[in-house]
């Protein structure tokens, strides 16, 4: 009798834990990364959504470190402005992408918040005047630090790693003023409402700062509001002097803003405006994105 010898061989199978869908929808949700990353990131970590999300990020910080010299140079004149006021302390901020498609990503308005509240901590050490206007550059405002113990380089580099464009820190002015001197923001196009505190967003932006001798009613408020409107819509160069200044000949090509016919009524001139709420404006800066940048000295 012959015995035929059979091999056999085992095969050890290995459990893979699949992405539970809750917790990979949560954390599409939570950091806007894809859905293949999300998912390899929770196989990876046991569904553990903190560890999955410190791992993502990890990565796209790294990524983000190598795309940040490989996309450099390349062509970013869309982006956002961002303004942020919380009592007398004010940001005016310009960060470019390339796409209009990714400056209205999340990502890329979240990252605009933080770079502006970035710049309000900052403001809120340095001592000054009535009015003291600090501008920070591109490299400057990379090195600022944020409440995690990065600073905004790091996260320019965690959303370059996400959205895979070519974006710049370009610029900001900090405005940090005394009590009696009141900072109104705006932005276009104009947000359904106006809150102390919160970011504004837009393709231009202005800060001013003014001084009233009245109480500061809701009016008076509103007074401001169209005053920042028309700086942001007429684009005047400086402020100027009633006594020393003269209105240019061609009323259209007036770049001096207490000369300039108010945008909302070109019956009146700004200055008519002025005086006839007992206001006096003290300075402003105004952006439009992708300009070239310049600073104004009133």
């Amino acid at each position: 009798m012959y015995f035929k010898h059979i091999s056999t061989r085992f095969f050890h199978i290995s459990r893979v834990l699949l992405a539970d869908k809750n917790s990979l929808a949560a954390l599409r949700k939570k950091t806007g990364y894809t859905f293949a990353n999300c998912k390899k990131a929770l196989e990876m970590h046991e569904n553990d959504l903190t560890k999955a999300e410190n791992w993502l990020n990890e990565q796209a910080e790294s990524m983000g470190w190598s795309k940040v010299t490989k996309l450099e140079g390349r062509t970013t004149q869309q982006g956002l402005v961002g303004v942020l006021i919380e009592k007398n302390i004010g940001a005016l901020v310009e960060i470019n992408c390339e796409t209009d498609f990714v400056a209205r990503n999340e990502n890329f308005r979240e990252f605009v918040e933080k770079a502006s509240k970035a710049c309000i901590d900052y403001v809120k050490d340095v001592s000054g005047n009535d009015v003291t206007k600090i501008a920070i550059e591109s490299d400057a405002l990379k090195n600022l630090k944020l409440n995690d113990g990065k600073n905004l380089g790091d996260h320019l580099a965690l959303l370059i790693g996400k959205i895979g464009e070519n974006t710049v820190l370009k610029r900001a002015i900090c405005y940090k003023t005394a009590d009696s001197i009141k900072l109104f923001g705006f932005t276009h196009p104009a947000p359904e409402k106006l809150e102390d505190g919160k970011v504004l967003f837009g393709k231009y932006g202005t800060i001013a700062a003014f001084n009233s001798n009245t109480e500061n009613t809701e009016a008076v408020r509103d007074v401001y509001r169209k005053i920042c409107q028309h700086i942001v819509g007429m684009n005047p160069t400086h402020i100027g002097n009633a006594e020393t200044d003269k209105p240019n000949e061609v009323k259209d090509e007036e770049k001096c803003l207490i000369f300039q016919e108010f945008i909302l009524d070109p019956d009146v001139t700004i200055s008519d405006i002025l005086q006839e709420n007992d206001i006096k404006i003290i300075d402003f800066q105004r952006f439009e994105c992708g300009e070239s940048a310049s600073i104004v000295s009133n």
